[in-house]
């Protein structure tokens, strides 16, 4: 039976829009410090298993000795990252994380989750899963857009003339939303995913209820700079606002 995913009918777009390395933030920030990460919490030769890998950017990313597993629920991207795969350490799979998994193993050292869990409506169950393949004391790393301050329709910038500062609004922020997304905005014809908020403290609930404990959060801000007459004022405001939400976690035993 094929999954019903939001993300298949918009596989082509984010195959394209990640290409090889990633898109910027993959490229320039998200990337190298996931990659520190791991060489930081887990041995030289780790076995990883990649929740929503999408086109397999991470894969591609990661030393050549790590054995991998990738799993998604586009058939569409999932074929994408198979014909990009030249590692033979590597492996993909079609799944639905909300569900049982059938993989043939279950005794992973870490896994990721990299800008998908806010994609998905019912977190707790991935996470479930994400345990249920991880050996014990195993490292589960998620990356977020920032649910503080970056939720689709909800937060905007603005700018205080009078002070000359930049700064974040943010119009809602405890209540769950489910919130459209379209690929291709302004034009005719376009496809729709969704993103799910959740406050950070639903996160921290449902990594305790899975199994996990939160060893550290980092935040990640925008490397980019700007220039000009605002320049000085938009990177005082982009080093201050982190665009990214990083937990480590560890299975508890």
């Amino acid at each position: 039976m094929k999954e019903k995913t939001s993300w298949e009918s918009s596989a082509k777009w984010y195959d394209k829009a990640v290409g090889e390395k990633g898109h910027y933030y993959h490229e320039h920030l998200i990337l190298p410090r996931l990659l520190d990460i791991l060489k930081r919490e887990c041995p030289s030769r780790f076995k990883l298993l990649d929740l929503a890998c999408g086109q397999g950017v991470l894969a591609r990313a990661l030393p050549k000795e790590a054995l991998y597993t990738g799993v998604d629920a586009s058939r569409s991207l999932i074929q994408q990252a198979k014909s990009r795969s030249k590692n033979s350490k590597h492996g993909f799979f079609t799944g639905d994380l909300t569900k049982p998994l059938d993989l043939p193993e279950k005794d992973y050292a870490v896994a990721c989750m990299v800008l998908a869990l806010q994609n998905i409506e019912t977190p707790l169950a991935v996470l479930m899963n994400a345990a249920s393949h991880l050996m014990e004391e195993g490292k589960l790393i998620l990356v977020l857009n920032h649910p503080c301050f970056r939720i689709p329709r909800q937060t905007h910038w603005g700018v205080d003339e009078g002070k000359k500062l930049q700064y974040r609004r943010v119009d809602r922020y405890f209540s769950p939303l489910k919130i459209p997304i379209q690929t291709h905005p302004g034009k005719k014809e376009t496809q729709e995913t969704w993103t799910f908020h959740y406050p950070l403290a639903s996160y921290t609930g449902w990594l305790r209820e899975a199994g996990f404990a939160v060893l550290e959060i980092e935040e990640w801000v925008s490397d980019k700079k700007s220039t000009g007459a605002k320049g000085k004022m938009e990177n005082r405001a982009r080093a201050e606002i982190p665009l990214f939400m990083t937990l480590i976690c560890q299975k508890n035993r």
